[in-house]
């Protein structure tokens, strides 16, 4: 059974390379990324793929059973077309089988909404292909929080506008697991599953980054408005806004969604502290 898996030159796409080589094999995976050398350290097949041109797909699926398809990074509309490449190309190519990164979030309430808005027309999109299909819904990476560190460090505490919302944080390595499983196991077909972590607050997280990094970060809630403020001024605009929605979403309840990572998997995922401590061990 041969394994595409689109965005393999980004790190969630990576970490699903890296599971599936071990679990069937580095000659039964394929990557596929726009830029072709950014991906060959992975040491599998390369194929070059452009999520705004379908050509590129109609070759890069060939010979292909089962593709995974990573969500794009596009502003919200032009993912939709995009992503409708990739299952066009998976039905006309013969491809048995697609399973999407989508996400966990509310559709209609914040700034962040738009994006969740397109990944749900995608799953629709998925659902209706005529394929074998899984959709994840993907948790709030804790990654990033991590690469932020020295910044919470100089500040003394972690700042934004979730108060005292529940998160249920994952990671990109967890994810990974759960990709590879999702697409290798036939009996997850036709399911839409939570791939998400054990709820916590803002807080908790500052406590678990203090055990794991020897810290003493404080936790700080704002208001949503002056978060906005704040983000747009360093991270512009578009990206400012959508961090922003992400942690009104988070202070509104939108992450706080039961699990479904242990019928993914056949695992309970890992904790927070887990999550954290791994992070530390391999950078």
């Amino acid at each position: 059974m041969k394994i595409a898996v689109t965005s393999a030159s980004g790190k969630l796409g990576a970490s699903i390379v890296k599971h599936l080589i071990n679990l069937i094999g580095k000659e039964n995976v394929i990557g596929i990324a726009r830029t072709v050398e950014k991906a060959t350290y992975l040491g599998v097949e390369v194929r070059k793929g452009d999520y705004n041109n379908r050509e590129d797909f109609d070759s890069a699926l060939q010979g292909v059973d089962a593709v995974l398809l990573v969500s794009g990074m596009d502003e919200p509309q032009k993912r939709i077309q995009q992503h409708r490449n990739v299952i066009e190309a998976a039905k006309q190519n013969g491809v048995k089988k697609i399973v999407y990164t989508s996400i966990v979030g509310d559709e209609d309430k914040n700034a962040f909404s738009p994006i969740v808005q397109s990944n749900r027309q995608t799953e629709k999109d998925v659902q209706v292909s005529g394929l074998q299909w899984v959709i994840g819904r993907n948790g709030i990476y804790i990654e990033p929080d991590l690469e932020y560190l020295d910044t919470y460090i100089k500040e003394g505490k972690i700042e934004n506008c979730a108060g005292q919302g529940k998160c249920t944080y994952t990671s990109r390595e967890e994810l990974g697991y759960a990709y590879a499983k999702l697409l290798i196991e036939d009996k997850h077909n036709g399911r839409v599953y939570n791939l998400v972590g054990e709820p916590v607050t803002q807080g908790e997280l500052a406590e678990n980054i203090n055990k794991v990094y020897g810290t003493n970060l404080i936790y700080n809630s704002v208001s949503v408005d002056s978060y906005a403020t704040d983000r747009k001024a360093a991270l512009g605009d578009f990206i400012g806004t959508v961090i922003a929605g992400i942690y009104e979403g988070i202070k509104a309840g939108a992450n706080d969604v039961p699990s479904d990572y242990e019928k993914a998997t056949g695992r309970a995922p890992k904790s927070l502290f887990e999550m954290i401590a791994n992070f530390k061990n391999n950078n």
